[in-house]
């Protein structure tokens, strides 16, 4: 069975062809900034990542015949977790999603093409609006803004799993934190199988990050509304984009932060070592749910290459539980072999209403 699996991200697309389970080819697909300036939002995109994804793809000898196109999910209504076949209802809600981010391209991408191959079918996997919340998570203190989440459930999940499959444990029967450390960063408690708390990664929930303001004082957040500095698509973007390292030090790749520290840096220490006490403690806040119950402590994402952040945690976490460290993301995998085990059987195929 020949299967592509499609991630888009916010400035390249990740491609990966398998035959069965097994990876045959892998590509990341780099979108100069000019080039995305080019268009007025990320779906206008469209045309672009498909076509430079065809290119790719001709290019390393690959025809444009494949059994499934799996694309990453996009920022639609909540559902439960699984596989979903991509249909009229799922498309229109991803070209009019919740949230602008490039993830909402990869359901488009994999139908359009899918549509295009005879016998050919499209899915989705764990978009980032999975919701699996205890009733009890979602109540704020405002009836009008009940907690929601965006997160990277994808690849969570697929790491979680991993993690058991390597211990010799069942997913279903254990209490883990995970959390995803990259650009954005997200974290969950996967209790038996389900994340029954989680952040909405994207909206301003959790720690702050390498571009993100994470959670701030609301009173503060209203008086910068009401400044007359900013106007509303102004502070969006300084919310989400232009915080964290880079409203702090200029740039939001950890590793020149690192560097910057090696040289002496003192106040880039100080911001680096304030994000990881930011994170760890927006961790130890899931433990209630669970009443203090956990398991094991994982951390994942491109971030968790740098031992700098990852022991840094890891050593604030430790008194919770056992920390694990599984740097990177395994998205492309997690897409595929789910689309997979749909297909031959070992997964349900879920319909979005």
């Amino acid at each position: 069975m020949k299967i592509l699996a499609v991630n888009p991200g916010m400035i390249s697309t990740k491609i990966g062809v398998f035959e069965d389970e097994k990876m045959v080819m892998k590509a990341c697909i780099n979108h100069p900034y000019d080039e995305l300036c080019k268009y007025p939002n990320i779906m206008d995109e469209f045309d672009y990542r498909k076509d430079a994804l065809i290119a790719e793809l001709k290019s390393q000898g690959h025809d444009l015949q494949f059994d499934v196109i799996v694309g990453r999910g996009g920022l639609v209504k909540p559902i439960e977790s699984g596989v979903y076949e991509l249909n009229d209802k799922v498309i229109a809600d991803t070209q009019n999603p919740r949230l602008h981010h490039a993830c909402n391209l990869g359901s488009l991408i994999a139908l359009a093409m899918a549509k295009e191959i005879p016998g050919c079918r499209a899915f989705t996997v764990d978009p980032g609006v999975v919701d699996e919340l205890d009733d009890i998570a979602r109540i704020t203190g405002i009836p009008e803004t009940p907690h929601r989440t965006i997160w990277h459930a994808l690849n969570q999940r697929e790491i979680a799993k991993r993690y058991c499959r390597e211990h010799g444990l069942k997913y279903e029967e254990q209490d883990l934190i995970v959390c995803h450390l990259g650009s954005g960063i997200s974290f969950a408690m996967h209790h038996h199988g389900r994340a029954t708390e989680c952040c909405d990664a994207l909206s301003g929930d959790g720690p702050f990050t390498p571009s993100r303001a994470g959670a701030i004082s609301p009173v503060d957040i209203i008086r910068l509304c009401f400044s007359g500095k900013y106007n509303e698509e102004e502070m969006l973007r300084k919310i989400n984009g232009h915080s964290g390292l880079t409203a702090h030090l200029g740039t939001n790749d950890v590793r020149e932060v690192e560097k910057r520290i090696a040289e002496g840096d003192e106040h880039a220490k100080l911001v680096l070592d304030a994000m990881i006490y930011s994170i760890s403690r927006h961790l130890s806040s899931l433990a209630p749910s669970t009443y203090g119950h956990v398991d094991a402590v994982i951390l994942t994402g491109a971030i968790a290459h740098s031992k700098y952040v990852s022991e840094g945690i890891k050593k604030r976490m430790e008194y919770l539980a056992p920390v694990f460290i599984y740097p990177g993301e395994d998205e492309l995998a997690a897409l595929a072999n789910n689309a997979y085990r749909a297909m031959i059987g070992q997964e349900e195929i879920k319909v979005y209403e």
